[in-house]
């Protein structure tokens, strides 16, 4: 082991310098300032964003109770003109019908004194003659309210609006498809069709055997 000689110097240490000292100390609350205003910058940030996402909420809430309460104003609205709408069909039903019925008291009045007439004194023809006369005024009166009559007496047959029964022999070829005899007459009310006329239909067979053209 190497021993040191007594008689050999020590090194001198440098004296600690005061303004150093002050310098680091001055440093280190620096860093700890900044360290503080940084935490503070950030739950400042943090507070501005909450109030921010809260004032958000309030406002879509408001939107939501604003468009719900349309919502429901419409929906009144609808359902008041739904109601409105039946009622007023069936107002203009009940309206036609009573003008329908308007229209055909006359001719009941006219039944009503032809079934009270005393067959032993009165005239058969004057009877058919006031029947046809009543037939022709109720005929009137419902065409006035949209009804016709089908009857296509020698007319080509229409299968929209008439219903063969049955066919017969067309007497020539330009005769084929040609209504021969309605059965009952068919009624359309307003270009519906109530009832088809039930008609027989001719049909061309070809000619006879030694028959000359």
């Amino acid at each position: 082991m190497t021993q040191r000689n007594p008689d050999t110097p020590k090194p001198i240490e440098a004296p600690m310098d005061d303004g150093a000292t002050a310098f680091d100390a001055v440093a280190a609350e620096q860093a700890s300032g900044d360290a503080t205003g940084a935490t503070g910058d950030s739950d400042s940030a943090d507070s501005a964003a909450d109030a921010a996402a809260e004032q958000e909420i309030v406002s879509l809430a408001t939107e939501v109770a604003s468009q719900k309460d349309k919502y429901l104003r419409l929906l009144a609205d609808y359902e008041n003109f739904r109601k409105r709408s039946v009622r007023e069909r069936q107002e203009a039903e009940l309206k036609g019908m009573g003008l329908l019925l308007k229209g055909l008291l006359d001719t009941l009045d006219d039944l009503g004194r032809f079934a009270h007439l005393d067959p032993a004194s009165t005239d058969s023809k004057a009877i058919v003659e006031g029947v046809e006369l009543v037939e022709r005024k109720l005929l009137k009166s419902l065409a006035g309210h949209g009804l016709e009559i089908v009857n296509p007496v020698n007319a080509v047959f229409d299968p929209t609006f008439q219903e063969a029964l049955t066919t017969t022999a067309a007497a020539t070829e330009e005769e084929d498809h040609f209504v021969a005899q309605v059965y009952q007459v068919g009624y359309v009310f307003n270009g519906m069709l109530l009832r088809p006329a039930r008609v027989v239909v001719k049909q061309w067979q070809g000619a006879a055997p030694g028959a000359v053209n």
